[in-house]
């Protein structure tokens, strides 16, 4: 005899359905009333293609590619400027393909996110991908094999492969294109770390070493070294939501101090990082945002040193002194504080200015700084029932400046909480497409010209997924539906080549959102 069901009868989870939808309206209406507004979603369409006949869908993936290529020939000719700066190292004697012929094919695996260098040797050398790859890129005569892409990425100087990213966005920053998203006329730098790989065995002196606890098979507990990548990032991180890879700094063995056993750290590739950062913008007005690891003395040093701004979380358990003086001089600034309805939250702002933070050696050195406490609350839908639930957050930053009425709102909510853009950046590099946890070489010089292969990838295609002909397309079937709808496309005969001959001989201009 069978088990009755355990589930709900469809009449109880319509009727669940039902009260959860109007008690959603309901709470809409309230929040309304009150002066607070929902974010909007970005929820992609859930209906059937909007393509009836095949002249349709070969319109739109045409247009789609032309927006897209748009892109890459505004940006293609200061690149192979750049790339062709590059020294190559092979004997010119046995040269098939030109370095830039390499370096634009590599990028190009990655705007197309393949997953491995076997799958781009697959799927981008077949005969109607290679044909449409020429059609769009005559720069590109052969392909090469992905053999012939490590082999010269494993000698050549792959920092001047970042050189050419840093300089495509110093190109964007004096052509004002990124005016319109900055935020107290400062353009936001948000840093952090995070691991690109590991293994059980050391394949290059380079990788970092830790202890890991496992169970033998008798039930004993031990240790065993593991071996992994670390990679310290920096991304223009603006307000309107828009991620632009900037540089990296590879956490390195050899850079730590030997005598003493101790590795590289995130702190020390803190400083490398913006010491190279400051030495390509040296006059860039910059702030710097960074998360609970960074509130200290060295860091905020560096960032004064170099007249940068920044806004740096604070955890309840880091710098215990500079608490004390938040909550003991809290009480004297009464004056300090801000309420404000801020989409659907209502936020309670309380600031406290000129706290003075003493630290190294016997409290010699001094820096001081301004924190700022952030309490909100709003009201959601609870998960499994259709009543109310009371949601709350806190959340705590260090600013470079004083905090005031007039500034509290844009530092706070505009600037320090766009730091997640570089989470949604690491998040989409390494899961949607670009592959970033994948090694791609156990050369460690290659693996680190893929990286900078990829990151410039991911600039191109954060740039065009901005432009106004791509943006519908993106409302409608999603960033990675496009890049699928993309590689789709120049996989098969859909595309004209008399209009993508005349788009290649006109000009072509970045026009942002």
């Amino acid at each position: 005899m069978s088990k009755p069901s355990c589930r709900l009868r469809r009449q109880e989870l319509n009727e669940k359905k039902l009260a959860r939808r109007r008690a959603a309206e309901k709470l809409r209406q309230r929040q309304a009333a009150q002066g607070l507004k929902n974010p909007p979603t970005s929820t992609i369409s859930n209906g059937t293609s909007e393509w009836r006949t095949i002249g349709e869908e070969k319109q739109a993936r045409q247009e789609a590619v032309e927006g897209q290529l748009k892109v890459y020939r505004s940006i293609l000719p200061t690149l192979l400027r750049r790339l062709e700066k590059i020294r190559d190292p092979r004997n010119p004697k046995t040269v098939k393909h030109k370095s830039t012929v390499l370096m634009l094919y590599g990028m190009l695996m990655f705007v197309f996110q393949m997953a491995s260098r076997r799958e781009a040797n697959r799927q981008m050398t077949m005969p109607m991908f290679q044909e449409n790859l020429r059609l769009m890129f005559p720069e590109l005569e052969r392909l090469p094999h992905q053999d012939t892409l490590n082999r010269f990425l494993s000698s050549v100087e792959v920092e001047q492969i970042e050189e050419t990213l840093v300089e495509l966005i110093q190109h964007f920053i004096r052509n004002k294109k990124f005016c319109r998203y900055l935020a107290s006329k400062r353009y936001p730098v948000a840093m952090d770390g995070t691991q690109k790989l590991v293994r059980d065995y050391c394949w290059a002196e380079q990788c970092l070493e830790r202890q890991i606890q496992f169970k033998e098979e008798d039930g004993t507990g031990t240790t065993k070294p593991q071996y992994y990548v670390y990679v310290m990032e920096a991304s223009l991180a603006f307000p309107n939501g828009v991620t632009i890879p900037l540089m990296s700094e590879f956490l390195d063995y050899t850079e730590g101090d030997q005598e003493k056993n101790k590795q590289d750290c995130e702190l020390k590739a803190f400083t490398r990082l913006a010491a190279r950062i400051k030495d390509l913008f040296p006059k860039l007005p910059i702030m710097v945002l960074l998360d609970g690891l960074y509130p200290n003395g060295p860091v905020m040093q560096q960032c004064h040193r170099y007249h940068w701004d920044y806004m740096i979380v604070l955890q309840d358990g880091s710098l215990p002194s500079v608490w004390e003086e938040v909550h003991g001089l809290g009480k004297l600034q009464r004056q300090n504080h801000l309420q404000q309805n801020w989409g659907n939250r209502r936020q309670h702002f309380q600031w406290v200015n000129d706290i003075e933070y003493r630290y190294g050696n016997n409290d010699r050195k001094r820096q001081t700084v301004h924190v700022v406490i952030c309490e909100e609350r709003w009201e959601e839908i609870g998960p499994d029932t259709a009543e109310i639930v009371q949601k709350s957050s806190r959340h705590a930053w260090i600013s470079c400046e004083p905090l005031n009425r007039e500034n509290v709102h844009e530092r706070c909510n505009l600037m320090a909480r766009h730091r997640w853009g570089i989470e949604n950046s690491f998040l989409v590099e390494k899961h949607h497409g670009y592959q970033y946890e994948h090694c791609f070489s156990y050369n460690w010089n290659a693996m680190r010209g893929y990286h900078f292969l990829m990151r410039l990838a991911h600039l191109i295609n954060a740039l065009a997924q901005k432009t106004e002909r791509l943006a519908r397309l993106i409302r409608l079937m999603g960033i990675r539906g496009l890049n699928r709808l993309l590689r789709e496309t120049c996989s098969g005969p859909w595309l004209d080549a008399e209009r993508i001959s005349t788009l290649l001989a006109s000009s072509c201009q970045l026009r942002l959102e």
